[in-house]
Order: C-alpha cells, then structure tokens, then sequence
C-alpha cells in the first residue's frame, strides 16, 4: 500500500475517532443535564394550614382564586391566601329529600369554570352540584356516583364514573347526557372488576382538552381527548424503573380475579395536574412527581418531601406559573418552587 493511501486511510480513521468523541461528550452532556432535573424536591412551606384530613383535591380560577376541597367542605381563598367563604357539603343543599339524609353526601371532587361558576361532584347523593362564584347553590343533576369532575366551554361538564360503558360523560348546562366517550382499557377479564380498573382523574387545558389519568393501570397512563372526544395522545410510564411496580399489580389483579369479592385496589397513580396553556402533564405515584411535555416525553422524575423531610405522598397537583401546590392527606397542601422554571427549562 502506497504512502498517499496510507494517509488517507489514517485521516479517516482520525475523522471517525473525532466524531465518535464529539458523540460521546454530546451524550455525557446531555446525561449530566438529565442529572439535573432529577432528585428530591423539598417544599418551601405549608399552606392553608386549617386543611388537611378529608384534602380531595386544589384548583384555580382565572380570577386568582384558589379552591380547595376537603371534609370541611369546599374552601376559596383570595390571591393572598386569605379565605374568603366555605361551601358545606351538598348534602346541605339535597338534605329534604327522603332518599338523601342529612349529611350522607361526599364530595369527590370540583372544577371551576371560566365564569368562576363550581362544579361539585356529590358522589353519594348521585349529583352534580353548580354553585355561583359567590357560593350560592344555581342547580344540580342527576349522575350515578360522579368521581372527577372537568368544566368545559359554553357550560359543558364533563364527569367520570364507575358505571358508564364509556369513560367520559358530557353533560350540557342544563343537565342532559350530549356525549359519552372514552374506550376502557383491557386490564381483568371479570367485567366488574376491570371497571372498576378504569376509574380515573380528569383535567382540562386552556384548548379545551380532556386528560383522563387512570389510577389503577399497571403502567401509569394519561389519555388526551378533544373536547369532541376524538383521541389525541396517550402518555404512558413504561420505563424500566416502573417494571416491578406494573409486575406486583398485575398480580394482585389475577389474585383478585380468582377471589371473585368486590375489587379493593391501592392507586398506582395518585394525582395529575395539567398546565393549562402548554399542556404539560405532571402525574405523582404516591412521592414520586413526573413531568412529561406537551408532546407526551418525560423531562423528570422528583421525590416529594415536606419542609421537615417526611415523605408527601400526593393526592392532588396544581401547577401554577412559578411553584408548584402539593396536597396530601392528611398532611396538607405544601408549596414547591417550579424546578423547570428554576432550571431554565
């Protein structure tokens, strides 16, 4: 082999070796990053300390209110976290009726409209409650058992239950079943049992968007609906560090099949918050907080901790410009910085 061949060879050789090495640092880079937005999260502060026993579930209205339901009932604090009024139980509001005693209604869970109007789902008393912004009670409807409730545009509610051959119903503002939709997932055999599988959390964004996060999958699952019902895109956490987790429910779900008694599952997901205007979706499994972009990819995985360092485990997420409100029961609702926001991500 001549000399010119001979240097060419070895040129090329040097190029790939190059380029190999500018790979790998590239690769090392973006391994330290994803360091980065991984590890524990520790909250600043406890919020709204009169809350937590019976904490069901936060959320905000336009108008920098914040809601929060509890077994006190639901509570709105002003921007400056000073509360401003507390809605009782529906129960107060249904408690002539004979099929309705006194006090035998649970709130579930609420949403809150653009308009400021409140949406209360009354699992026990079969009803939808609509309450002003003021707190005054505007009208109710019959749903059988509502669990998680999302308000829509022009009225619209949609509400998800344990009983609907279809995951989603809508109602309009009057009341009337316009739209159900949203195929279960294949999880049991038994027909009981995997509906009851197929409960689960709903939020909205500010597109109209439905996000459906089902709390008893092996792997933690969010599905993304138009407000129409057409199925846009499904997150699932299906990496290697949720293996054993989706293994142990799997085989709690055949051992329950085989049982045959009613279906008592504890939650693989806890909370879903989804940031209105970007569509992020943030979940927590028990302490665990993932955040996943708008396109459905995961950017981090948190452990939740109190200000003292005892172990949160989340029941409710509201994302919010700059922090982030945890709530817990029955530690309470705790107050994060925005780790994105803080990283520059």
């Amino acid at each position: 082999m001549n000399m010119a061949k001979l240097l060419f060879i070895s040129g090329v050789a040097l190029c790939l070796l190059a380029f190999a090495a500018a790979i790998a640092s590239a690769q090392s880079e973006d391994e330290i990053a994803s360091r980065q937005y991984q590890g524990e999260l520790t909250a600043k502060r406890r919020l709204f300390p009169e809350v937590g026993v019976g904490l069901r579930a936060i959320k905000r209205s336009d108008g920098d209110r914040t809601y929060v339901l509890s077994s006190q009932g639901l509570m709105v604090f002003d921007a400056k976290d000073h509360k401003l009024l507390t809605i009782g139980s529906p129960a107060a509001d249904v408690s002539a009726s004979k099929t309705t005693p006194p006090g035998a209604s649970f709130a579930e869970d609420f949403d809150v409209d653009g308009t400021g109007q409140i949406y209360v789902a009354d699992r026990a008393a079969n009803l939808m409650v609509v309450y002003s912004a003021d707190g005054n009670r505007l009208k109710s409807f019959h749903v059988n058992a509502p669990l998680s409730v999302a308000a829509l545009p022009d009225g619209e509610v949609a509400v998800t239950t344990l009983h609907d051959p279809q995951l989603i119903q809508v109602f309009d503002k009057n009341g009337r079943d316009i739209r159900d939709f949203g195929e279960l997932e294949e999880i049991s055999s038994r027909e009981d049992l995997n509906r009851y599988l197929n409960s689960g959390y709903l939020a909205t964004d500010a597109r109209g968007n439905i996000y459906y996060a089902f709390i008893y999958t092996p792997e933690p699952t969010v599905r993304q609906y138009d407000r129409n019902g057409y199925a846009s895109q499904t997150i699932q956490f299906t990496e290697i560090e949720a293996f054993a987790a989706a293994q142990a429910a799997r085989k709690e779900i055949e051992r329950q099949e085989r049982k045959g008694k009613q279906p008592a599952f504890k939650p693989i997901l806890t909370a879903m918050g989804v940031i209105r205007d970007s569509g992020e979706v943030w979940i927590a499994l028990h302490n665990r907080l993932l955040r996943f972009d708008k396109d459905g990819y995961r950017k981090a995985t948190y452990q939740l901790y109190t200000p003292d360092g005892t172990r949160l485990d989340a029941n409710s997420i509201l994302v919010e410009k700059d922090r982030i409100l945890i709530g817990s029961d029955p530690l309470g609702i705790f107050e994060f910085d925005r780790p994105d926001i803080k990283l520059g991500q």
